[in-house]
């Protein structure tokens, strides 16, 4: 099938997604860009140190399926490097000029753990292999990829604070309908493929993905799969990177040709859900024309 494109005018087994959805794909390239929709819940996985090109891996089996399902977006760009810069500006809107991952900074400006409460929405961060207590995370590694940890309103409110919990109450949480409006994944750095094969972060992906596109918390809401940063160094600040967009609300079989960042994703679940924006994220373009 050729895949719909959607130019820059205009702004399966393994996961499970087989019959996942049974609309037919909506429009053409020449259709009106359709703005995001108010999202019941964002799940945004976060995976490391791959630029564009992984998605041609033979071994990305379970990524190219969701690719392929759904919706890439092909001129994607990570805003920075190392790590930390990119997890803060997907939060905040903003690299506050880090250029290392320094885990002693800490900065006072606004966050969506701000935002979201102000609109009565939720959110958690769930992190494989979270190590406890929490307080005492400092290892670059670890606490790089958690960026709600470097603002001050969140380090000192014990409230948000258990709001960073591990990965396994995701599936619980998913099991139970109790997800948040915003949840933020953090596979451990084997499974990110940061320190492994894009083998074994394919299998992870596949094995996380399968509950999560068959459950009822996802009927109206839409799943981010982007990674940190290229190492390549094409692209934009960061360089070009895999981001896939699954879910009901997504078109099938499209690809989006519209220059893009983390600042827009950050502009989409503004604009989604009506939220002030942060930083760069005011100037950023939101993700249309791939939504129902």
């Amino acid at each position: 099938m050729t895949r719909k494109r959607i130019a820059s005018v205009i702004g399966a087994v393994a996961l499970g997604i087989v019959g996942a959805g049974s609309f037919a794909v909506a429009g053409s390239s020449s259709a009106q860009p359709s703005q995001p929709p108010r999202f019941a819940h964002v799940i945004l996985i976060m995976f490391e140190n791959h630029g564009a090109p992984m998605l041609g891996d033979p071994a990305a089996t379970s990524f190219r399926l969701l690719a392929e399902r759904y919706a890439r977006l092909v001129h994607y760009d990570a805003v920075a490097h190392p790590s930390l810069p990119n997890y803060l500006a997907l939060v905040s809107g903003s690299t506050y000029g880090i250029r290392s991952d320094c885990t002693s900074c800490v900065f006072d400006g606004r966050n969506l753990a701000d935002t979201l409460a102000a609109r009565s929405l939720t959110w958690k961060t769930y992190v494989e292999h979270l190590p406890h207590p929490l307080t005492d995370v400092q290892k670059p590694a670890v606490k790089a990829r958690i960026p709600f940890l470097f603002f001050r309103d969140v380090l000192h409110s014990p409230r948000r604070m258990r709001d960073i919990v591990p990965l396994s109450a995701f599936r619980r949480d998913l099991r139970t309908d109790r997800l948040p409006s915003f949840s933020l994944v953090i596979p451990d750095l084997c499974h990110d493929m940061h320190n492994c094969s894009v083998r074994t972060g394919n299998r992870w992906l596949a094995s996380f993905m399968r509950p999560l596109l068959r459950s009822r918390d996802l009927r109206r809401g839409v799943v981010f799969v982007v990674f940190d940063e290229s190492m390549t160094g094409t692209g934009g600040g960061g360089g070009r990177v895999p981001a896939i967009v699954a879910g009901p609300l997504v078109r099938h079989d499209i690809d989006s040709m519209v220059r893009l960042s983390h600042y827009s994703l950050l502009r989409t679940i503004e604009e989604a859900w009506k939220l002030p924006f942060l930083g760069r994220s005011a100037k950023a373009a939101p993700i249309t024309g791939i939504w129902r």
